[in-house]
């Protein structure tokens, strides 16, 4: 299960998103910090005790999508949540949309016509 809020505020050129996953079993957070580190476009900024975390206001014409806060969820055991930023336009739109066109032109998904 996921579930995501997104919150629009007044800042410049930014989605930002708090995301609370559930999965089939418990992850260890060393384990999903390490696979958002290896995520390609992602980018981890996870430590709250020095104000490292994902800002709006530092991602703005930046290509990579931004992810941070990541703690366990306190009401389910197998349940995380975390926070990321993106560009809106960049990542939320023109990006974006040549990236998942790359992907279906990879995979055999869009044929040539």
């Amino acid at each position: 299960a996921v579930s995501a809020t997104c919150v629009r505020v007044p800042v410049c050129r930014a989605h930002s998103e708090a995301i609370w996953v559930e999965t089939r079993e418990r992850l260890e957070l060393d384990a999903v910090r390490e696979a958002f580190r290896r995520a390609p476009g992602l980018v981890l900024q996870d430590d709250p005790e020095d104000q490292v975390y994902p800002m709006p206001l530092f991602i703005a014409e930046k290509d990579p999508v931004y992810v941070g806060r990541l703690r366990r969820d306190l009401s389910s055991e197998r349940g995380l949540t975390f926070w990321c930023v993106g560009d809106q336009i960049k990542k939320g739109a023109a990006l974006n949309a040549v990236q998942i066109a790359e992907y279906l032109i990879q995979a055999g998904d869009l044929a040539k016509k």
